[in-house]
């Protein structure tokens, strides 16, 4: 997708300034979706993904530079066009683009971010959040890299289901991408403010952070067409499809995904085009049409494991899945969602294998007991991180099923070892989902009794009843002191 950019002017210039500039309008192409043109703008220092770039003659700062730009650009276009050595290419040359900077701690910040995002792309998730913080302790200055390292840590974290800490970050910092100017950050500010408000909106039915994500996202695509971006344009549309879909506007959010998917397939990006079909097969499924949602999702999940995106793919194979399984076919839900666990822990994404487990115990029947059980006690591990409301209703649905299947005559007995009684198994499960609904609430017994579907003050009994050693884990009770009448 060809896109006027700045014209590369090397008269009069040095070799070093321009190199400087060769990687700054190369870098404005990228973010325009302008791939050919980038690699274009870069050709003499570099030959493409795969190659090394050429940095003799440069000094060490101006080399660290053109390393860096050609570790981002290996990494987007190699996704973009599926190429399965281009993260560990990207790595390495930003990596030592690292090396090169030196003590120069903005820009080794700077780099570090860009190493996080390939470490994301491929659902190293802990890695790629470590990492990032670590480049934030760097960046002293509220500027635009720091501004855009806070955009690269909240999607880290929606990544891991974390949408509380997503929007703590972005609502912190506020003031600081108030004063950015470029439209490019700006936009990508209000994006992920709108997707975090609306993952909020469906998870606590908030009607009234529907319509700030529906603001949020006018502003977003107010800022994204001044930047030129059609990369975050696409997929602004597809989010709000998403949004769309939760509000059954089903129609409405077809069209939404038919304008995301013609910018994707504009500038020829494979994988966002195989994200785009994975919201189609979502949206589908949320349709009752099963059988179309099936096909197009297990079409996603190809496309996006040919490029790597070990994460994306599990995402697809749980709509897979799902399809399938509401079809009827629930051997092959089972072994789609086991294959969907397996390729999530390849790449220690625990959350993806977390959402697969419980999607098990949701979508096929009739499963053993025991499979059952370890399901859940995998879900609830792997997921003891998520933040979402939502995923918390439906461990405490998953664990409603763990215990019908306890009563079963012969199978209770394989399934309890030892003396342990019935009555203490259901008691473990109580404590288990009380502590869980206490930590999402940080403590707050009002909030987690809502979550449980409790009153407060049966919440309160069965605390100092029968989980006594919760306590430490509630908040202090706060004693009211009564008023004194004045006389």
């Amino acid at each position: 997708m060809k896109i006027p950019s700045r014209k590369l002017d090397t008269a009069h210039r040095s070799a070093e300034d321009v190199a400087l500039l060769r990687c700054e309008i190369a870098l404005e192409q990228k973010d325009r979706a302008d791939y050919e043109g980038a690699q274009d703008s870069m050709r003499p220092l570099w030959q493409g993904v795969g190659a090394e770039p050429r940095i003799e003659g440069l000094s060490v700062p101006v080399a660290a530079e053109v390393l860096l730009c050609t570790g981002i650009l290996t990494a987007w276009i190699g996704s973009k066009t599926q190429i399965k050595s281009a993260p560990e290419s990207a790595k390495n040359l930003i990596t030592k683009a690292i090396r090169y900077f030196g003590s120069d701690q903005p820009r080794v910040a700077a780099a570090q971010v860009e190493l996080a995002y390939c470490y994301w792309w491929n659902g190293e998730i802990n890695e790629a959040r470590v990492m990032v913080r670590e480049a934030l302790d760097k960046l002293t200055t509220a500027g635009i890299t720091k501004a855009r390292a806070l955009i690269k840590l909240v999607i880290i974290e929606h990544s891991s289901s974390r949408y509380t800490e997503a929007l703590k970050i972005l609502t912190d910092n506020e003031s600081l991408f108030k004063r950015i100017r470029d439209p490019n950050t700006k936009g990508q500010y209000h994006y992920h403010l709108a997707m975090t408000l609306e993952e909020i909106a469906v998870a606590e039915k908030r009607d009234d952070y529907f319509q700030e994500a529906i603001n949020e996202y006018k502003k977003a695509d107010y800022h994204l067409k001044l930047a030129k971006n059609p990369v975050y344009r696409a997929s602004l549309k597809n989010n709000i499809a998403v949004l769309l879909s939760n509000l059954s506007r089903f129609s409405d959010a077809h069209k939404q995904l038919d304008e995301a998917r013609r910018l994707t397939v504009s500038f020829k990006d494979k994988a966002r085009t195989a994200q785009i079909d994975w919201t189609r097969a979502e949206v589908l499924n949320a349709e009752g049409k099963f059988k179309e949602a099936e096909s197009v999702a297990r079409k996603a999940a190809s496309a996006l494991e040919k490029g790597g995106h070990q994460c994306l793919v599990t995402d697809a194979l749980i709509t897979q899945a799902t399809a399938l399984s509401r079809l009827g076919y629930k051997e092959r839900a089972h072994f789609i969602l086991q294959r969907a666990i397996e390729v999530a822990l390849e790449v220690h994404a625990f959350n993806k294998a977390g959402l697969a487990a419980l999607t098990l115990i949701e979508e096929v029947d009739n499963l053993p007991p025991a499979t059952v059980r370890a399901a859940y006690q995998q879900a609830r591990e792997w997921l003891a991180q998520a933040e979402s409301q939502n995923i918390l209703l439906r461990l405490t649905s998953a664990a409603e099923k763990v215990v019908s299947g306890l009563s079963e005559g012969e199978t209770t007995e394989a399934l309890l070892t030892g003396p342990t009684s019935l009555q203490d198994r259901m008691l473990q499960y109580e404590q288990t989902l009380i502590k869980e609904a206490l930590v999402q609430s940080n403590g707050s017994v009002t909030h987690a009794a809502s979550l449980l579907g409790l009153s407060y003050q049966a919440l309160c009994y069965m605390i100092e009843t029968r989980h006594s050693d919760l306590i430490k884990d509630r908040r202090p009770i706060r004693r009211r002191v009564p008023k004194v009448k004045a006389r």
